[in-house]
């Protein structure tokens, strides 16, 4: 009997999905055309930024009138393209986050080298004093203003950040620990924006009317104004004394952002102990501790880099002529910032704010602009 032989197996052996590999260089070659797409338009919208930084200076150089400063009529300017020429978010907003992010924390950073460590201590025990009351009774009262108001915790803790110590940054600081919704967050951003722009006006004028110091009007910039940038534009439009003093006082208030994170984020957690049930509790326990590492802390580690250049400076490692460049340098810079601030204004976001979050940040604006003057007339 002659023996059936099997066939051998003729399956061939799996090869590479051909369509799989080429979904893989599809994803691919669109993640890069999205990566170039996204740094020409941030390019795009940084030449638009230092278009109008360097018109803004030109326009102040060569005209009769000094009235506002470069940095002013950048926010102006920048205001003006953004409601009624360039509207579209997306083309604007990379250059506009990358602005206010990396090239003012540059800006402030080179800012040291207008200053020495003689002028830091010339605003000495008074000055911390007067940003230690001033930011915790601003803070206490706007949360309590929101609640007899009948505001959520949340909103009035974020007007409260955004008001005593540096705005927009310690609103986003403050709703990463208290778990705030991003109407809330959105909302106190609007607010806090807003009334800052209003303090890059009516600020020079109330310093005639009291007919401050330079070092007063710095000071008072400092330590009541919101924004880093806007405090630098308030200040540096009567002069550079102004300019110095408004830096360091505003810089010491930036300062006080990681306890206070600190301390809300205890506040939220105890809370939340209290409110649910013991398995939950561990849980946000676990989710709280992590938030409130050191690492997630909103560390200003751009004060230590102004700190370092105020050193560099006080020792005059730098020949005058390179400082001299570095700080012309540097005011491109500031007034590119500004003209991302101004480009990232919307004034329709404006009409859409209800009046008691824009009534809360506006009295407690108000509150610290006053409570401040009024300390600086005492002490200095």
């Amino acid at each position: 009997m002659a023996e059936t032989i099997s066939a051998p197996n003729s399956t061939p052996p799996p090869t590479p999905d051909s369509s799989s590999t080429s979904d893989s260089s599809s994803d691919s070659s669109s993640a890069s055309a999205s990566s170039q797409d996204t740094l020409f338009t941030l390019l795009l919208g940084l030449l638009v930024v230092l278009a109008l930084a360097l018109g803004s200076i030109a326009i102040n150089r060569y005209s009769d009138s000094h009235i506002l400063s470069p940095m002013i009529l950048a926010v102006i300017l920048g205001a003006m393209l953004r409601n009624f020429v360039l509207c579209q978010d997306e083309i604007l907003q990379p250059a506009i986050t990358f602005s206010l992010k990396k090239l003012l924390r540059l800006a402030v950073i080179l800012l040291g080298l207008r200053i020495s460590f003689s002028q830091l201590l010339d605003i000495g025990v008074y000055g911390f004093i007067l940003v230690t009351i001033t930011l915790g009774s601003t803070f206490i009262f706007t949360c309590w203003l929101g609640r007899y108001l009948g505001l959520s915790r949340s909103l009035s803790r974020l007007v409260a950040a955004g008001t005593s110590i540096c705005g927009a940054s310690a609103v986003m600081a403050t709703s990463g620990v208290t778990r705030s919704s991003r109407e809330d967050v959105a909302y106190s951003i609007t607010v806090v924006t807003l009334l800052g722009t209003c303090s890059l006006f009516l600020y020079p004028l109330v310093n005639q009317l009291f007919s401050l110091t330079p070092e007063q009007y710095g000071i008072w910039c400092g330590a009541s104004i919101h924004e880093v940038a806007q405090v630098i534009a308030a200040s540096f439009q009567v002069g550079e004394i102004s300019g110095t003093a408004a830096t360091v006082s505003k810089l010491s208030r930036v300062v006080f952002l990681i306890p206070v994170m600190l301390i809300l984020g205890h506040l939220d957690l105890r809370r939340h102990q209290l409110a649910k049930t013991q398995e939950s509790c561990t849980a946000e326990a676990d989710s709280t501790s992590q938030a409130l590492h050191l690492r997630n802390l909103p560390i200003p580690w751009f004060v230590m880099g102004f700190l370092v250049c105020a050193g560099l400076n006080s020792l005059e490692i730098f020949s005058e002529p390179l400082r001299m460049g570095l700080i012309k340098g540097n005011q491109i810079l500031l007034t590119m910032a500004l003209a991302a601030m101004g480009l990232g204004i919307q004034f329709k976001k404006f009409r859409q704010l209800g009046w008691k979050p824009l009534y809360l940040g506006l009295v407690s604006w108000t509150f610290l602009s006053f409570l401040s003057l009024g300390l600086i007339l005492l002490l200095f």
